[in-house]
């Protein structure tokens, strides 16, 4: 071990609520030990009493483990409050029309702030108190008009939550072989300007983004993931059980299980030990 100690990151698992598989998954990884948050789609459809009392079990067995909100607002969810525009068929937009709208500066930010500000309220509701964190699904808390409801919403309602920024901290030259990551690292700077200026935590460095409809090597990835994180950084990951309900509702599917067969293996438990990181 080097005199400065092992890292000290963040394994978040997104997604909670959108099927009863990954949930069941997500709840076997925290009661492992092998992530330490996670966070919950207050709109996903297996969001019910018995799925948080069980997700508040199984983070209570780990201590320091966090439970966060997972903001979402792309199809083919449904928003919670009642004059979210624009929508299409009652439902969010897609990603892609979501994020172009955003860029020419179409939403309504007083609008945008009372969905999030509702999906907060839902979050405290159900589990009886406010999110350790707050993030995005799909990465939405960092797009332009979006991020400054996210923000001012976060800080009114939850203002000891920290948030999450997507930024890396590598070599340019890898950033630049990665256009998802990299689009990640763009909207991140702005993201964290104003996270700053609001007074509001986040974390120092991130990891996770990947070409989920590619079948790859998630052990792999994990080793890159973790190459140069900060401590305090976080790494997200998508680990699931497949069953209906996710296939009716989102792409990432059997790289879900991936995932969960490598993080509840014995190699991940190695990396760990030989990159000295520590899920605190």
């Amino acid at each position: 071990m080097s005199e400065a100690g092992p890292r000290r990151i963040w394994l978040c698992a997104d997604d909670y609520g959108i099927s009863p598989g990954v949930n069941r998954a997500i709840r076997q990884l925290l009661t492992m030990g092998r992530i330490n948050a996670t966070s919950v789609m207050m709109v996903g459809p297996a969001i019910g009493r018995d799925e948080v009392k069980a997700l508040t079990a199984a983070a209570d067995s780990q201590p320091g483990a966090a439970i966060g909100l997972h903001v979402t607002l792309t199809a083919p969810f449904y928003p919670l409050s009642l004059h979210f525009a624009p929508l299409a068929g009652g439902m969010f937009l897609p990603l892609a029309k979501k994020l172009q709208s955003s860029l020419l500066r179409r939403y309504d930010r007083e609008i945008v702030r009372a969905e999030i500000a509702a999906q907060l309220a839902a979050f405290k509701e159900a589990f009886g108190r406010l999110p350790d964190y707050v993030d995005g699904h799909q990465h939405v808390q960092l797009f332009p008009q979006i991020r400054d409801a996210f923000l001012s919403a976060v800080q009114r309602a939850a203002p000891r939550a920290w948030v999450r920024q997507c930024g890396r901290n590598q070599a340019l030259t890898r950033r630049l072989s990665q256009p998802k990551a990299l689009l990640l690292d763009s909207l991140s700077v702005q993201f964290r300007a104003r996270a700053h200026r609001a007074g509001i935590a986040f974390n120092p460095g991130f990891a996770g983004a990947y070409d989920f409809g590619q079948t790859s090597d998630f052990g792999a990835h994990m080793r890159g993931f973790l190459d140069g994180l900060p401590d305090g950084g976080l790494v997200m990951c998508h680990p699931g059980y497949v069953d209906q309900t996710l296939i009716s509702l989102d792409p990432v599917t059997d790289q879900r299980e991936r995932e969960l067969a490598y993080l509840a293996g014995d190699a991940f438990a190695r990396l760990l030990a030989e990159q000295q990181v520590r899920l605190s």
